[in-house]
């Protein structure tokens, strides 16, 4: 190598951008250098697969060139295997195979077959095998312990377990393969015989067995792997904390936090944001506090990764005014991460205005919004019913900042006319989409249908979802429930036979509350025991005081059975939401915030039941549910009745 070589290979070495690569392309082409394979080769290199964001410009850098060899083919097959379009990538080794004579080399089946594993595509994953089998290159160590991860991310895992077999010497980097191939398709024991049958193991082995473990929810194995394991890394600490925290089990995870300190180690990044998006996740605020004491008094607050996942967790857990101050506070200039999640937060409480305020203070720091953040713009004017402001930022998207819109921005528009009762407009949109509507479109309208009780268009919409999506019992749900409302009983008991016919199964309500550091879980209809017989005993206390003191009806009318008014009100009165709410005021102490978690849409009846508690008893109670927070605070809710 010359010193031209020389200079233009470290300007490609120290390269960040799409910006600076153009420069030093212009570079290369000023002195000369753009025929020669080896600057060329390194060019594409960096293109394809170090710089963001360069794709485009290393398949143009591609076809400039009159002759690329093996290396560069397989450079761009292995940043279009990597990208967001791997299926690409095969067009590329089609190319190749016609144009080169040379022989290919396992760099080009190992590439292609994680674009197979990547899109999940066994054709493909197949086709390649016998390629494979054809060169010769099937036994290869390399490519071989890549078949074996096609085939797990293809649910394989016979035929994953038979390309291992076949291995002359596998290595360890095979053997851990193979582990997490069972893992990946759900087969603990086969994990487990093939972790005893290992010749030799590293640290990864042990930490790809803790991490299935967790993942599986198999914790008292995974925790005495733990025990056993003759080194830890901050990995293996890691995937602990997470593991368990992801399970519920944050009392735990807290504990393997203190003993990880205990040891001399520090936390890493992976691990806080981990536990964080758990706690988030299952609404654990106590736990999320400690953390957040445990992050200031470590001095850590300086990761920005780690302030954004506070953030969203505080704002999932229904305090969205600390999610504002861990957002004021944030030392380091903010990500459009941190910009979209606290917009979102704002959304999910229901400050539509705030939200909107917060996004022009975005565009102003010089942020510039992407298409999340748009769908949390769009979400926030769903959820506060400002319905003009939504149509202008969904067209401001596409007309100021030419983003196109996706899939969810179709569904944010749709929710935002389903909700205020724009039932006709939002059909209208759906069918001048230019994309074709997925059955999450159909559903959120089938779903504003149920919220306004409009059965003839909801009949339309459920044909709609029949073709796309038959065997989801939840529309099926959606459709009774209209019915019901309607007092079609005919047509409910119509829907409750086809779905006992499909064998499909309604899934239940639960709800979640943290009481002491611990997450109790509450299911409608569930087998009593000692907590459940607390929470009903306190429930049927509260039901008689709001009764007389509230003066509280039942709101029977989204009971699925043609029963009578008294059975309808037992039936109501029997909601997850209803008995977490129950153990809370039960178990924490007064003057507490209740905060519950609920997995599906909080029906009427438990909407002003939590208004009607929050009055008579003096309390706050916050309920997050499928879709927004509902704050309850002297009978009235933060969604003012617009949910």
């Amino acid at each position: 190598m010359n010193h031209t070589q020389h200079l233009c290979s470290s300007l490609l070495t120290n390269c960040r951008s799409l910006k600076n690569l153009k420069q030093v392309h212009a570079y290369v082409c000023k002195t000369g250098l753009d025929t020669d394979p080896i600057i060329a080769g390194k060019l594409l290199l960096h293109s394809a697969v170090s710089v963001p964001d360069a794709l485009d410009y290393a398949r143009r850098l591609f076809l400039h060139f009159p002759n690329p060899d093996v290396f560069m083919h397989n450079t761009l097959i292995r940043g279009l295997a990597e990208s967001d379009t791997p299926q690409n990538s095969l067009i590329t080794f089609v190319e190749m195979r016609r144009r080169l004579t040379a022989p290919l080399d396992s760099f080009s089946f190992a590439f292609l077959l994680k674009a197979a594993a990547s899109y999940r595509s066994l054709e493909s994953g197949i086709q390649l095998h016998c390629q494979a089998i054809v060169h010769g290159l099937d036994t290869h160590l390399f490519v071989g312990t890549t078949l074996v991860s096609m085939y797990a991310e293809c649910g394989f895992v016979a035929f994953a377990k038979k390309v291992f077999e076949e291995m002359f010497e596998p290595n360890v980097v095979a053997w851990n393969a193979v582990v997490t191939a069972c893992f990946r398709c759900g087969d603990v024991k086969g994990a487990d015989m093939m972790f005893n049958r290992m010749p030799f193991r590293n640290l990864t082995s042990w930490n790809v067995m803790l991490a299935g473990y967790t993942k599986a929810g198999e914790l008292e194995l995974a925790r005495k792997l733990f025990l056993e394991m003759p080194v830890k890394d901050d990995v293996s600490w890691s995937t602990m904390i997470v593991g368990f925290a992801h399970n519920g089990f944050f009392y735990e995870a807290f504990g393997f936090f203190r003993e990880l300190q205990q040891v001399g180690m520090r936390p890493n990044e992976v691990s806080l944001t981990g536990v964080l998006s758990a706690c988030a996740d299952a609404g654990a605020i106590e736990f999320g506090k400690i953390l957040h004491g445990f992050i200031e008094k470590s001095g850590l607050l300086w990761m920005i990764s780690v302030n954004n996942a506070l953030l969203d967790t505080y704002s999932k857990c229904g305090n969205v005014g600390m999610a504002r101050l861990v957002f004021e506070r944030m030392p380091e200039k903010r990500s459009i991460v941190s910009w979209t999640s606290m917009i979102a937060g704002l959304a999910m409480h229901g400050y539509g205005e705030e939200a909107i305020q917060l996004f022009h203070e975005m565009e102003e720091s010089g942020i510039r919004p992407d298409g999340i953040a748009f769908i949390s713009i769009l979400y926030a004017c769903s959820h506060a019913g400002l319905i003009e402001k939504g149509y202008e930022y969904f067209y401001k998207m596409k007309d100021i900042y030419n983003i196109e819109p996706a899939i969810e921005h179709y569904g944010c528009m749709v929710d935002l006319y389903g909700r205020a009762g724009q039932l006709d407009k939002a059909y209208e949109f759906i069918i001048h989409m230019p994309v074709l509507p997925t059955a999450i479109i159909w559903r959120t309208l089938l779903g504003a249908c149920s919220i306004h009780g409009n059965v003839k268009l909801a009949e339309r919409v459920k044909e709609r979802l029949s073709e796309l999506d038959p065997n989801n019992s939840g529309d099926h749900v959606l459709l009774s429930n209209i019915y019901a409302i309607a007092g079609k009983w005919k047509d409910v008991a119509a829907v409750r036979r086809s779905m006992t016919d499909q064998r499909m199964n309604k899934t239940p309500g639960w709800s979640m509350i943290e009481v002491d550091k611990i997450m109790y879980s509450f299911v409608a209809g569930e087998v009593q025991n000692s907590i459940t017989e607390e929470a009903y005993e306190k429930l049927k206390e509260i039901m008689l005081k709001i009764r007389v003191e509230g003066c509280y009806i039942p709101e029977v009318g989204s009971v699925l059975h043609d029963i009578e008014e008294e059975e309808k009100e037992d039936s109501v009165s029997r909601h997850s939401e209803k008995l977490a709410v129950a153990f809370g005021i039960a178990r924490l102490c007064k003057g507490s915030i209740i905060r519950i978690v609920k997995n599906l849409r909080v029906c009427r009846d438990c909407h002003t039941v939590m208004k009607l508690i929050s009055k008579v008893y003096g309390l706050e109670i916050v309920v997050r549910d499928r879709s927004r927070f509902h704050s309850f605070k002297t009978g009235s809710c933060s969604c003012r009745d617009y949910w």
